[in-house]
C-alpha cells in the first residue's frame, strides 16, 4: 500500500519483527536500506507467553526461525537482538541504547492481548517522535469501511511485485546481541509433539514440494487424516509465522499452474489457490472485530451454552476419551503432532459443541494451544462457525461414525490413535459399543473397562442441539440480526468467487429443514461459506451443510 516517503537522513531505523519471520518481500527491512543506519528487533514478550492460547511449540517454531535468519542478516549487516519483556520497555531501553528515529513494521491482526500491545506502541512512539511506519503484509485491510471490492484489493496486493532487500545494510555497531533464548533460559517446558520445523528455507521446500507434484492428489485426499498429512501442503505455521508470505505463495503458485505439463496437477493448485482468499477473508473478521475472539458473533446466542460447561465432558474430549473412535483418534493424533486436516478439526469441534454442549471458547483455547498453526482471525471465526453462533452459516453436524466410514475405511487410522481398538473387528471399529460380550472378550477390549463406553448418545445429542439451534433461528431477532453479520462480515458476488462451493441440501429433515428455509436471504446467502480451519490448504467446499 502507498505511505509517504520516510525522512532518512541522520536516522535510524528498527525493523521490529513479529509475524514476518523471514527475508524475502519484507517492507520493512527493504525500507531500512533507506536509512542511514538500520538493526533489527524480535520480542519475546510475557503476555504471548501468559496468554491462555500459548504452547511452547508455538515458541519453538519462532526460535528455530530466529537463528537462521539471524545469520543471514548478520551477513549483509543487519545486527538482529531478540530481547525478552514488555514491548514498550524493550523499546525505551533500545532507544536509550541505540537513539533509533523510526520504528518499522508489518501490521498483525492477532489475539486481544496484540492489539493492545500494539495500541500501547502506538502511544510511545507518539510521546516520544518516534515515527512507526506499518506495512500490510496479507490481503486483510484496515479500517475496513465496507466488504465490497475486498476481493479486487486482495487480487491487487497478490499481484504486486515482492518487495525485496537487495543487497547489504548500513547495520548499527556496538549493540549487544547476546544469545538467543531457549526454553530451558526461558524457565518453559519443551512441548512434546513432534511439530514441522520453523525457517524461511523449510517453508520454500514445503512450497516447492507440494507445486512440484506432492499437492497432485489434493483435492481427493485432503479429507482423510490417513492421506491428507502428505496431500495438503502443510504450509499453515509459515503462513502463521510469517517465514513465507501469502503473497509469495500465491505467485508461485499461480507460476506452478501456468507452466506445468500436467492438468490434474494444475486442477488441483487451482482449487488451493482459491483458499488462500478465503484465508485472508477470515482474518480480516478478527480485523473488524477483534471481539470475536471472547463473544458470540450473533449476540442471540449469549446464554446458549454458557451455563452448561461440564467439565467432564471437556476432560475426555480433550484427552481423546469420549468413546467415539474417530473422535478420539483424531485428538489423539493432533495431541501428538500439532497439526491435523481441516474436515477432521471441524468434525473435533462439531462433536464439542452440539454432541457434548460445550462453549466455544473453552475448546478453542485448548485447540489453540495444539494446533502448531493458531492464527487467531481464523481460529476464532471458525470456532464460532462450527459451532453456530454466527447466526448466519448452515449448522454442519458431523456424524463421528460416518466420518470413521468415509475417512478411515479401512480402519489403519483409528488403530493407530487408539491401540485399545486394535483387535476390533473392522465392521465394529466405528462402533465398538455394539459388540456383544463374546467379540470383547476375542478383541481383548470391553467397553467401559479397556475403552470408554459412549460419552452422550448421538441421536439424542444432536437432536437436543439442532432443537435449541433451530428454534433460536426462528425468532425475529434471530433473523435480524443475521442480516446485519452478513453485511459486516460476509463475501461479496461482486468481488470473490466461492470456489468449489455448491450449496446442497443437507440431512437435517423435517423441522429443522424448514427452520432453515425460513432464515432470511442474506443468512441463506452466507450459508455457502467455506470453512477454513486454520489450514488455508483446505478446500472450501469439502462440506455437507446438514450431517456430514
Amino acid at each position: 500500500m502507498p505511505h509517504r516517503p520516510l525522512s532518512t537522513a541522520t536516522s535510524r531505523a528498527l525493523v521490529w519483527f513479529k509475524r514476518d519471520l523471514r527475508q524475502d518481500d519484507h517492507a520493512p527491512l527493504a525500507a531500512a536500506q533507506q536509512f542511514e543506519s538500520a538493526l533489527g528487533l524480535f520480542i519475546i514478550e510475557p503476555d504471548w507467553l501468559a496468554s491462555p492460547e500459548f504452547s511452547s511449540a508455538h515458541l519453538q517454531f519462532a526460535l528455530d526461525s530466529l537463528a537462521p535468519l539471524r545469520a543471514s542478516l548478520a551477513a549483509r549487516g543487519l545486527p538482529l537482538l531478540v530481547r525478552v519483556g514488555e514491548a514498550t520497555e524493550v523499546l525505551a531501553a533500545l532507544r536509550a541504547e541505540t537513539g533509533f528515529t523510526h520504528l518499522l513494521s508489518h501490521e498483525e491482526t492477532g489475539p486481544m492481548w496484540t492489539y493492545a500491545r500494539d495500541k500501547a506502541v502506538a502511544v510511545w512512539c507518539a510521546e516520544r517522535g518516534v515515527r512507526w511506519q506499518e506495512w500490510t503484509q496479507s490481503g486483510v485491510v484496515r479500517r475496513l469501511r465496507s466488504r465490497f471490492g475486498w476481493a479486487k484489493r486482495w487480487q491487487a496486493r497478490m499481484d504486486a511485485p515482492r518487495i525485496a532487500a537487495q543487497g547489504g545494510f548500513a547495520g548499527v555497531a556496538g549493540v549487544e546481541l547476546h544469545d538467543i533464548p531457549n526454553l530451558q533460559t526461558l524457565g518453559l517446558q519443551a512441548d512434546t509433539k513432534l511439530v514441522q520445523t520453523g525457517t524461511e528455507a523449510s517453508a520454500w521446500a514445503e512450497l516447492d514440494g507440494f507445486l512440484d507434484g506432492r499437492g497432485r492428489d489434493y483435492r481427493l485426499a485432503m479429507s482423510s487424516p490417513l492421506t491428507a498429512p502428505d496431500a495438503c501442503s502443510r504450509l499453515s505455521p509459515h503462513l502463521a509465522f510469517g517465514t513465507i508470505s501469502m503473497r509469495a505463495v500465491h505467485q508461485a503458485t499461480e507460476y506452478a499452474i501456468a507452466h506445468t505439463a500436467d492438468r490434474a496437477l494444475a486442477r488441483a493448485l487451482r482449487s488451493f489457490s482459491g483458499r488462500l482468499r478465503w484465508h485472508c477473508h477470515f482474518m480480516q473478521k478478527l480485523e473488524d472485530q477483534p471481539s470475536i475472539e471472547f463473544e458470540n458473533f450473533a449476540s442471540v446466542c449469549d446464554g446458549l451454552r454458557e451455563n452448561d460447561f461440564d467439565a467432564t465432558r471437556f476432560e475426555a474430549w480433550c484427552a481423546g476419551q469420549t468413546g467415539y473412535p474417530m473422535v478420539d483418534a483424531c485428538m489423539r493424533s493432533l495431541n501428538a503432532t500439532g497439526w491435523l486436516n481441516f474436515r477432521m478439526r471441524a468434525m473435533l469441534v462439531s462433536f464439542a459443541s452440539y454432541h457434548l454442549w460445550l462453549h466455544w471458547r473453552p475448546t478453542g483455547m485448548y485447540l489453540a494451544r495444539q494446533f502448531l498453526d493458531f492464527e487467531a482471525g481464523i481460529h476464532w471465526s471458525q470456532m464460532q462457525m462450527q459451532s453456530g453462533t454466527t447466526g448466519i452459516n448452515t449448522l454442519r453436524i458431523y456424524s463421528p461414525t460416518k466420518q470413521a466410514l468415509d475417512q478411515d475405511p479401512d480402519g489403519a487410522f483409528i488403530r493407530h490413535w487408539v491401540p485399545e481398538l486394535a483387535r476390533v473387528p473392522l465392521p465394529y471399529l466405528a462402533e465398538p459399543w455394539k459388540m456383544n460380550d463374546t467379540l470383547e472378550r476375542m478383541s481383548g477390549c470391553v467397553i467401559g473397562r479397556d475403552y470408554p463406553a459412549p460419552i452422550v448418545d448421538d441421536k439424542t445429542a444432536v437432536k437436543a442441539a439442532k432443537d435449541r439451534l433451530y428454534g433460536l433461528r426462528k425468532t425475529p431477532e434471530a433473523r435480524a440480526e443475521a442480516d446485519a453479520v452478513q453485511s459486516r462480515h460476509g463475501s461479496r458476488k461482486s468481488g470473490m468467487a466461492q470456489t468449489g462451493v455448491r450449496p446442497r441440501s443437507g440431512k437435517a429433515g423435517g423441522a429443522a429443514k424448514t427452520a432453515a428455509h425460513k432464515t432470511s436471504h442474506a443468512a441463506q446467502a452466507a450459508a455457502a461459506q467455506p470453512d477454513l480451519f486454520a489450514d488455508m490448504a483446505e478446500p472450501a467446499g469439502d462440506q455437507s451443510p446438514g450431517l456430514a
